[in-house]
């Protein structure tokens, strides 16, 4: 009877996220931006929107990509997301630097709750 239900929400579970995010975006784009900032501390939020796409993306796709990132279905990316927002993209991305998620959620936290909401995420991508 709950067989459907056999996800444990502890567990992360990259095989759906990679897929949802592959829906909206392609992964070879996704492969090169992932590469292009392997190395640590030098994760540019501009620049990668642009190399997976998501800058040329409507504002619904854009919105669906925050939904994947979301992790906690909070409504919110918080910082603790935001460390780990590259495996978002795809499971074996790389966590952010602690400077990198500080950076990263300053320049989007524009209300200055600690967290990224999605109207806060869909401007900071189509800046």
């Amino acid at each position: 009877m709950f067989s459907s239900f056999s996800f444990s929400p502890h567990l992360s579970s990259p095989p759906p996220v990679e897929m949802a995010m592959s829906s909206i975006l392609n992964a070879d784009d996704i492969k090169k931006a992932l590469d292009a900032f392997a190395a640590a501390d030098s994760f540019d939020y501009k620049k990668f929107f642009e190399m997976v796409g998501l800058k040329s993306k409507s504002c619904d796709e854009v919105k669906k990509v925050f939904t994947v990132l979301d992790a906690d279905n909070s409504g919110f990316i918080e910082e603790e997301e935001l460390k780990f927002v590259l495996k978002g993209f795809a499971k074996d991305g790389r966590d952010l630097s602690d400077k990198e998620t500080k950076e990263f959620l300053r320049a989007a936290d524009k209300d200055g709750d600690g967290k990224i909401g999605v109207d806060e995420f869909a401007a900071l991508v189509k800046e």
